[in-house]
């Protein structure tokens, strides 16, 4: 398959969410029909409801400061498929990502003729296995990979990563992770096996209670990332940036760090990438203090609080993302604000529009081209009744919201997109070209 073919084999597996099966039997026996490719390198698994993917780009940019052959899992992916996979810093290029997806589309089809396995690998799972001989190949020294949902039967967790991490857990997804905070965090906290060695980040005392469980359950003393953080403004040209004077671990304190991803969230999660790397230390990884400093940095996580013209990208998409972009309006926009808003179903819409909607002064509502989002008619009734309506502009797709944009707002106003990941991805396709 060429790179067009391998796409369009992929996307037709399914929509990754809806079209899933968790489990990991099927993921199992494909990697061990490739060769089990996860056994040729370090790995850290990253699980949580928010900041997972800040914390991949944290540690990622800190291990390429240090000249450490790194390879990046994530998902979802924002305009190119290839965006998933990433070594030292650089996308998979399409000709290696197709090729690939060739090889395992090809062991997949043969574990199916064979009977090993009874259903086609799924879109999540393939793409899991792509990442996974892809850095086997290009022979990297660590493997960075995000779950992409829950933890105990995402596909990632076949790759039996030894040191784990869980960044904040929040409500989300629970149609397939369970509806209390409590048996979300159980399923998150699968990830933690007798032989890991895992980061936590602050929790709420619910949380902490099943993930201190789990550790005691499988006989590991888990590391707390550091909370106790003092923060100041960076400079006068971009205030919305952070300085933290202080992270404290038991090794040391690290102070004069600027941090290249925005918004003060992500400062627990520079926290967690931090104790990480003083794992990675204690495998033998060089890894020096100025390059913890320098990828801290130099950190880039597109999608989230991310500045693009007039254009401000967040893929906030539940209730605990909604709350930390508004805590970043309130502080850093003084612009009058158009927010372009579109939300997959099965989340919280209520409770996001409560937090997010009154910042807006124009609020356009729409609907992605992806098959899980809501039309822009089902989320009307969620609006505020304190939102006027004269605010409130319906649209059919994403082109038509962006020309709405364009014409009821002026060149200074921030235009604000949100509420998933996809609308996102969706909107850059459109400028882009």
């Amino acid at each position: 398959m060429n790179f067009t073919e391998s796409e369009s084999y992929l996307l037709s597996l399914g929509n990754e969410v809806s079209a899933m099966k968790l489990g990991l039997e099927n993921i199992r026996r494909l990697l061990a029909a490739l060769g089990d490719p996860q056994k040729n390198y370090l790995k850290v698994q990253v699980a949580g409801t928010n900041g997972k993917g800040s914390v991949c780009a944290f540690l990622d940019a800190i291990c390429i400061e240090a000249g450490i052959a790194t390879g990046v899992f994530t998902s979802p992916h924002l305009v190119s498929i290839t965006e998933r996979v990433r070594l030292n810093g650089q996308d998979i290029s399409e000709a290696d990502f197709a090729r690939y997806a060739t090889r395992v589309r090809e062991t997949v089809e043969h574990l199916l003729t064979t009977g090993e396995i009874e259903n086609v690998a799924t879109f999540f799972e393939q793409v899991t296995a792509i990442a996974l001989i892809a850095f086997a190949e290009e022979n990297v020294k660590l493997a960075i990979l995000e779950t992409g949902l829950g933890g105990r039967l995402d596909a990632t967790t076949a790759a039996n990563a030894e040191i784990a991490a869980i960044t904040r857990i929040d409500l989300d997804h629970q149609e397939y992770l369970g509806e209390t905070l409590a048996e979300i965090a159980a399923e998150k906290a699968a990830i933690v096996r007798p032989d890991s060695k895992v980061i936590i980040a602050h929790q709420s005392r619910e949380v902490e209670r099943v993930i201190s469980g789990r550790c005691r359950e499988v006989g590991i003393d888990p590391i707390w990332a550091t909370a106790d953080i003092i923060t100041t403004n960076y400079d006068e040209d971009a205030p919305y940036r952070i300085r933290s004077t202080s992270f404290r671990t038991k090794r040391r304190n690290y102070n004069g760090n600027v941090l290249g991803l925005l918004g003060k969230h992500q400062i627990q999660n520079a926290s967690v990438a931090i104790a990480l790397v003083e794992i990675l230390l204690a495998e033998g990884l060089a890894i020096s203090d100025d390059d913890i400093w320098l990828g801290l940095e130099t950190a880039k996580h597109p999608g989230r609080l991310e500045y693009g013209g007039r254009y401000l990208f967040d893929g906030a998409h539940n209730a605990a993302g909604a709350k930390a972009l508004c805590e970043y309006l309130d502080e850093f926009v003084d612009k009058p604000l158009t927010l372009i808003f579109a939300a997959m179903k099965g989340k919280e819409i209520g409770r996001i529009a409560e937090i997010l909607f009154e910042n807006a002064d124009r609020l356009i509502l729409t609907r992605c081209e992806n098959s899980r989002s809501m039309t822009a008619d089902e989320i009307v009734p969620f609006v505020p009744n304190t939102i006027d309506h004269a605010r409130i502009i319906v649209t059919d797709n994403v082109e038509q919201a962006l020309a709405k944009a364009d014409e009821v707002s002026s060149a200074d106003d921030l235009v604000l997109v949100t509420g998933s990941l996809y609308l996102v991805g969706e909107v850059k396709k459109i400028l882009n070209n």
